[in-house]
């Protein structure tokens, strides 16, 4: 059963029996279930049907009590008023022609993609202004409005970025010389290179999301004519384009441009913004899910969502059907067959084939930057459908992937959170990292209150259970009560009533029939849920309480593509064997669980923290489990191989025979290099051009890129010898050759089929390369266009020596 599997064939998203506020039949497959039975009184409730559209209540109406994510919000809150917009704004002023008024950040804002920070932060300080009230929040807000509108005036075509371009003599210059060339049809791109600049036009994506927040939340009105213009600039550099030129530009990474335009018409109700919105189609990729075609293996994972985003804004506005089959695809495609039990996708950024997550289990899983988005298309999703599965996969990724991502202590974010076991969370630093997923980061934690409440007409549902308060218009205020996710009791207070509505929770499809529902008191038997949801129609009073019991009980989920491979839950939540601290040694193999009945084998030591250890069934030993997404800095263990009793034995001798294997080859080790570390690169003297160090499921290595190399010395030895190279199974169209002693041995073409696993190639050496020498020197360099690499790791070593035949 696939990890994400929400539906349960949908037997746990319906009920049949008597309705407390029976709601409108869809045409959803669903079994009969009897309800929990109780010899309470049945509260006199009308029937109601639920809506099958929905929106959010304004985030300003919400305010957070008591949790995780009130403690996110404000760890969040801290470090957005740390940071200086003079800083962000530096490059903005630089280049057009200003005197900037603070130092230009470090990490990726000294880097050609320099402004992607800028509308992050911009979207962050509105989505906080909203949730907290914060007033510096809007102040910084209208400052940083107020310096673009200088910027602009100063550029005079209505130009307005921070990103920069790295010329081939490699001199850093203003990226806006780039547009002169692409207008001309000289168009180069590599996948996030646009003409020596980085992702041009996701950071204007970023800058437009900015823009508009500041305008929705706060209601700087001077924000949209900063949009304008800029989009007349970049409808003049799209304007002399072909078709096929366009598909070019597209081909690098835009983020959701089409959606920055699409909204753009939304606010202006000019068709020229939506006719370049649906220009802005990038084919190679849309089309095929448009046809219900999965074939996202090997693409940049982030790098889709933001169109897919663009598609659904599109279908908002105009009611193509085209878009939604392409975006509706999508999502159940990713949820179902490419994400973790965590709720975040993709290793090392990109998708792999469907259903093949149990052979990607590695350090640079989950960039929380995907998740960001793909919450936004859930939205997007459930505000046209309204669907408790949809909140299925919502509740799992943001508890048990977003909220991982904060340190509560600082605010800073990770930007991958492995799955591996005994990885290290790594996290940004204030001011000199600015990855993508730290501007991302900015705005999922200053809104976490944004998707609690929804409402249509006279329906309020309760999608999240967060401890909040929310004020709606025309329906009174509430008050939700919860230890949620901890303890199963979730409480909703009617503080103030204005008149009748319907009051909908959420029915997780992981609790199956064992919920419990009552009303001042009592209990409600025959209830009917349709969509995923319980409904509850009355006259409401003040003090009026709704007791939602949602009994959770471990679990045991498997992974895509393999039934031995198991995450245990509690809940919705994740929880992941605790291995030690961070800056303890972690030299282990991954831990597995051996046993028919894994489930019943826990014992519970903290309830209230969710905290249990499992018993005789944890190999090497039993292990601590605790909540994957608090174990901030842990080693800690997420997935585990199943092993029956038989199974385990069989495994512990193939481990003893791999051990033998390594250990005679070993023995006839001449010299081994460590691609990728610090000492051993210096030890063998390596030298390289356009060539990094990488890091993938704990094995340090290196590549090189286009036009570059690295080469190194290695011990040599008399006789015959061999070299080894390890690489990753899974790479794809990469050509490069291997030199010794300037002598091209070998042509090496990555292009193999060994999913989940590291294998070595070996080379022979012609002995005259070697023969009376110390030391060689050793080279990878890749064939033009290509790569090389990465290598994770050199073995040189002498052949075996052949036993005498004895007659």
């Amino acid at each position: 059963m696939c990890q994400l599997c929400f539906s349960r064939q949908r037997r746990q998203l319906l009920k049949g029996g008597a309705a407390v506020a029976a709601a409108a039949s869809l045409p959803l497959t669903a079994c009969s279930q009897s309800p929990v039975a109780s010899t309470a009184t049945t509260p006199k409730i009308p029937l109601k049907p639920l809506p099958n559209t929905a929106l959010p209540v304004p985030l300003a109406a919400v305010r957070l009590l008591d949790s995780d994510f009130k403690r996110a919000v404000d760890a969040n809150h801290r470090y957005l008023l740390e940071l200086e917009p003079d800083r962000l704004l530096h490059n903005f002023r630089l280049f057009a022609g200003l005197t900037p008024k603070g130092e230009v950040y470090g990490g990726w804002e000294g880097d050609t993609i320099a402004g992607h920070s800028l509308g992050h932060y911009m979207s962050a300080l509105a989505l906080l202004y909203a949730q907290t009230g914060e007033p510096q929040a809007k102040q910084r807000l209208q400052y940083i409005v107020s310096e673009l509108t200088e910027v602009q005036q100063a550029q005079g075509d209505g130009y307005v970025a921070g990103f920069t371009r790295k010329r081939k003599d490699g001199s850093i210059v203003d990226g806006k010389e780039i547009f002169a060339e692409i207008r001309a049809g000289d168009i180069r791109s590599a996948g996030f290179d646009l003409n020596g600049c980085w992702v041009p036009l996701y950071n204007w994506h970023k800058l437009y999301a900015g823009l508009f927040d500041a305008e929705q939340y706060c209601g700087i009105k001077a924000a949209l004519p900063i949009a304008l213009k800029l989009g007349e600039y970049i409808e003049a550099v799209f304007a002399p384009l072909t078709e096929a030129q366009l598909q070019r530009v597209l081909d690098c990474e835009h983020g959701g441009i089409n959606e920055s335009f699409a909204e753009l018409y939304a606010r202006t109700k000019d068709e020229r913004w939506l006719k370049l919105a649906l220009r802005l189609h990038h084919h190679k990729v849309l089309d095929p899910l448009a046809a219900k075609t999965d074939q996202l293996a090997n693409h940049h994972a982030n790098t889709q969502i933001p169109k897919i985003i663009g598609l659904a804004r599109i279908h908002e506005l105009t009611g193509a059907s085209t878009p939604a089959t392409a975006a509706n695809f999508f999502w159940q495609t990713v949820t179902q067959h490419h994400s973790y039990v965590i709720g975040g996708n993709a290793d090392r950024e990109y998708f792999s084939a469907p259903d093949t997550i149990a052979n990607h289990i590695t350090e640079q899983t989950c960039e929380a930057c995907n998740s960001y988005n793909m919450l936004k298309l859930t939205r997007h999703l459930y505000s046209w459908q309204v669907d408790g599965r949809y909140f299925d996969f919502y509740e799992r990724a943001h508890l048990n992937h977003i909220l991982a991502q904060i340190d509560p202590a600082n605010g800073m974010v990770t930007y991958m959170t492995p799955l591996m076991s005994g990885a290290v969370r790594e996290y940004s630093t204030p001011f000199d990292s600015f990855w993508c997923c730290v501007g991302s980061g900015m705005e999922s934690h200053a809104k976490h209150g944004d998707s609690i409440w929804w409402q249509q007409d006279d329906t309020l549902l309760v999608n999240l259970f967060i401890a909040s308060t929310v004020n709606v218009s025309g329906k009174g205020k509430l008050r939700l009560d919860t230890q949620y996710p901890y303890a199963g009791k979730v409480a909703v207070t009617v503080e103030q009533a204005e008149r009748a509505f319907t009051l909908a929770l959420r029915i997780p499809a992981w609790v199956g029939d064992a919920w419990q529902l009552s009303v001042n008191g009592k209990q409600v038997t025959q209830a009917n849920v349709d969509r995923g949801y319980v409904a509850v129609s009355r006259r409401w009073q003040a003090g009026d309480l709704v007791e939602l019991t949602l009994p959770m009980q471990l679990r045991f989920e498997t992974a895509a593509g393999s039934d031995k491979l198991v995450a245990l839950l509690r809940g919705p939540m994740v929880l992941a064997a605790d291995l030690g601290g961070e800056h303890e040694d972690y030299g282990g193999t991954a831990p597995a669980l051996v046993g028919s009945d894994l489930d019943s084998k826990f014992e519970t030591i903290d309830a209230s923290k969710a905290a249990f250890i499992s018993q005789g069934i944890g190999r090497p030993h039993d292990m601590t489990f605790v909540p994957f997404y608090a174990q901030h800095h842990r080693r800690s263990a997420v997935y585990f191989e199943r092993f029956s009793d038989a199974g385990w034995a069989d495994a512990e001798v193939a481990y003893a025979a791999e051990q033998a294997r390594l250990q005679d080859l070993a023995n006839r080790s001449v010299d081994v290099m460590h691609l990728g570390e610090m000492q051993p690169e210096r030890n063998h003297q390596l030298e390289s051009e356009i060539s990094y160090p990488v890091v993938y499921r704990g094995r340090a290595g290196r590549d090189a890129r286009s036009g570059g190399f690295f080469s190194f010395t290695m011990q040599a030895a008399d006789g015959p010898l061999k070299l080894q190279a390890s690489y990753w199974g899974e790479e794809r169209q990469r050509e490069f050759y291997i030199l010794v002693e300037g002598e091209r041995i070998a042509s090496q073409t990555l292009n193999f089929d060994q999913p989940g696993q590291f294998f070595d190639v070996v080379y022979d050496i012609p002995e005259r390369l070697t023969r009376g020498k110390a030391q060689i020197n050793v080279r990878f360099e890749p064939k033009a266009g290509n790569s090389a690499g990465p290598v994770f790791g050199v073995l040189l070593f002498k052949p075996k020596t052949r036993q005498p035949l004895i007659i």
